[in-house]
């Protein structure tokens, strides 16, 4: 078998003894070369295990007569983010890992890669970067963390956290309690947010392997998932098989067909959009609502239903939504198997899959059709809406199916932020009503590089004066962990001029999902129609001038040059 680098060895005697330096030996010179790349680190749950992950990858690229050269660049965490500044590189660091990946690949002509990721920033940032270099990869999903006590999640944080900043509502030791279980493994947090939701998605568009996204990262599957992609990425070498014949428009839809179905989280908007653009594809947001009226939602699945997710991986996981969906499907799909995705599923059959998984699940007192409904018995048909109207002209995004069934049209009063942390005070110290929409802006992508709201919304749903009476409409994004009427991505954002900078507090917004309408009703309190509310705002932008915040280094670079959310806020 021929290798990339043959050309570029015969230019530079230093290349080879370089790698030989390094503990190459004369014979992997000649050998097919395979970059083998993990976000591993200290930084997360999700990142703390790849290493391991990488390992095993190595061993089935050696195994097939391959040389592994292995990469590391740590990716950052939302959790860790919360309620600082810190959460404004969030996003960026999509762009920032993605380059890296892409550098590494570069320098040194591969002959493949696998890559390796668990989490809501870096396996987006992965699959950006394959569909951008396009050679022959795969790419391992790092899998799910263990359930905490009683089936709850780390996301018990969204209570701990706010009767922590209210006089004498919660004690020592259940904050003890809660940071001693809240994370008690290694791996993906065991809710379907956006870490889970875009393993879920490389499985989906085909370049992960059936079957490896969720998988409990502390299961020996996970290791056995790793050795057998590098044995596959060899494999996709030889044939030449890239990235570019998998990811087709046939793929991104049926990606969107699996999200609509799982509940999955509305970051995925951002990132699959982002990914087709690596290859010159476009994903118009108005497939998501068209798919999303089609599709049953039968992923019962926190926070839009009642499990986990290693629960979902035992009930069958993708495979499992992929064959009750079927003819909802293009089975003929290649994927890094080198096989279609009606092949592989029929592999799956044969290899006793899902029986193996509902044997784990029977651990639990769960049948398959308590985690994934069945079709003919769901009530409820997709799980994502993209709203337009007035007040979000190229849309806005929310995930319906884990907001109440009373709040999804609502008309209220407008009480309006420049910011969360500003509105995060006004829910903790009670100046936010029943019935109020609050609205966070110049949080977007060249606002202040997209963080997302989690803190807010968790403080408002665990506050029981506000639960299921308060929305909250934004620039900036969500975590998939988020629950209530929490809506989105607004576009065109506060800092690039849209209608959101110049509303004010006392105006009435009304939003309606099953019509995917969003609007400004109301001026100071009183309806007007659509002609008053337009002369108003053209009134304010002539008065209220936008803000303006001057970022240095990464996140100034971001927030210069980041498309619309609706775009996929990308570079």
């Amino acid at each position: 078998m021929e290798i990339s680098s043959s050309k570029e060895r015969l230019l530079w005697a230093q290349f080879d003894a370089l790698q030989m330096g390094s503990g190459w030996d004369e014979e992997d010179i000649g050998k097919p070369q395979i970059l083998v790349e993990d976000v591993y680190g200290d930084s997360h749950p999700g990142s703390v295990h790849l290493n391991q992950v990488s390992e095993q990858v190595t061993f089935g690229v050696y195994e097939q007569g391959g040389r592994p050269g292995r990469f590391h660049v740590t990716d950052i965490c939302d959790g860790c983010a919360q309620g600082h500044d810190g959460m404004n590189l969030i996003l960026a660091s999509r762009e920032t890992i993605c380059d890296m990946v892409e550098m590494h690949a570069g320098f040194v002509p591969w002959d493949g890669m696998v890559l390796s990721a668990s989490c809501d920033k870096s396996t987006p940032a992965h699959l950006k970067a394959i569909a951008r270099v396009n050679i022959p990869a795969v790419f391992v999903p790092g899998g799910s963390m263990r359930p905490g006590p009683n089936q709850t999640t780390s996301l018990v944080a969204g209570d701990i956290s706010l009767r922590q900043k209210r006089k004498n509502a919660i004690t020592p030791d259940e904050i003890r309690d809660y940071k001693l279980t809240g994370c008690p493994s290694v791996g993906a947090c065991t809710f379907m947010g956006t870490a889970s939701t875009m393993q879920c998605m490389a499985e989906a568009l085909g370049l992960a392997l059936p079957g490896s996204a969720l998988v409990p990262a502390t299961m020996r599957d996970l290791l056995a998932m790793a050795r057998r992609a590098g044995r596959t990425v060899m494999m996709l070498v030889k044939k030449q098989i890239r990235p570019s014949d998998i990811l087709t428009p046939a793929a991104f839809r049926n990606a969107i067909v699996v999200h609509s179905a799982i509940g999955g989280s509305t970051n995925a908007l951002l990132h699959l959009p982002a990914i087709a653009k690596e290859l010159g594809l476009e994903l118009d947001p108005e497939l998501f609502n068209e798919i999303n009226h089609q599709i049953p939602h039968i992923g019962n699945v926190n926070p839009s239903g009642q499990h986990l997710t290693e629960s979902f991986w035992f009930a069958g996981g993708i495979p499992r939504v992929q064959q009750m969906l079927e003819k909802y499907l293009d089975l003929d799909v290649m994927t890094v198997t080198g096989k279609t995705l009606g092949e592989n599923l029929e592999e799956l059959r044969r290899d006793h899959f899902f029986e193996r998984g509902e044997g784990y699940l029977h651990n639990y007192g769960l049948e398959v059709e308590e985690v994934i409904t069945p079709v003919e018995t769901t009530k409820e048909i997709g799980s994502i809406a993209v709203l337009k109207g007035s007040l979000a002209p190229e849309g806005a995004v929310v995930k319906y199916s884990a907001c109440e069934e009373s709040m999804r049209a609502h008309t209220g009063r407008a009480v309006v932020f420049d910011c969360e942390e500003d509105a995060h005070a006004a829910v903790v110290e009670g100046r936010i009503n029943p019935g109020e929409i609050m609205v966070i802006r110049y949080e977007g992508p060249r606002g202040s590089g997209m963080p997302e709201m989690l803190m807010t919304t968790e403080a408002i749903v665990c506050d029981h004066r506000l639960n299921g009476k308060v929305s909250l409409i934004t620039d900036g994004r969500f975590s998939g962990a988020t629950r209530g009427a929490a809506i989105g991505h607004v576009s065109p954002e506060a800092a690039a001029g849209g209608p959101i900078a110049y509303i004010c507090t006392g105006d009435i917004l009304s939003y309606d999902i099953a019509a995917r309408r969003i609007d400004i009703v109301g001026i100071d309190g009183r309806q007007c129609s659509p002609e008053e509310v337009e002369a108003v705002l053209a009134k304010r932008r002539q008065e209220m001038p936008l803000k303006k915040r001057n970022y240095k280094g990464v996140l100034g670079r971001y927030t210069a040059m980041a498309d619309s959310a609706m775009k996929g806020a990308g570079y």
